[in-house]
């Protein structure tokens, strides 16, 4: 059974192992979506009630407008551009924010890891997402 699958006569569409950019860029988008939503809970649950309130409704908007974008380009669906670029700006805005509010020594430097590791590479891609032409 497995060899009649695998040499089927049906050639619609050539195999091939690599997934168009869209969709790989979309799986990023989506995983770091979904990354944030346990981060959230770490935030609601070790920071004070106000605070832990501003950073859980920024990470929750971020994640939404990743899942969003992530989504519509895994799906092939249209879309995805204002919600890149809205990703794009509270990315850059939560990376700027994290680093004038850390504490000096570690926290800091946790901060701008997190800037330069994470944040800022998915805001970049989010904002070529949202500049690219279409096609």
């Amino acid at each position: 059974m497995a060899l009649i699958a695998f040499n089927s006569p049906c050639t619609e569409r050539a195999f091939t192992l690599a997934a168009p950019r869209r969709t790989w860029a979309g799986r990023i988008l989506t995983g770091a979506g979904l990354a944030l939503l346990p981060w959230m809970g770490y935030l609601a649950g070790t920071l004070p009630p106000p605070e832990a309130a501003a950073w859980v409704a920024l990470d929750a908007v971020e994640a939404a407008c990743l899942l969003v974008a992530g989504t519509r380009l895994v799906n092939g669906r249209p879309g995805h551009r204002a919600a890149a670029a809205t990703a794009a700006v509270l990315l850059l805005a939560d990376a700027c924010a994290d680093v004038a509010t850390a504490g000096p020594g570690s926290e800091l430097v946790g901060a701008l890891a997190m800037a330069v590791g994470a944040e800022l590479p998915l805001a970049i891609t989010c904002a070529a997402l949202a500049v690219r032409p279409a096609r």
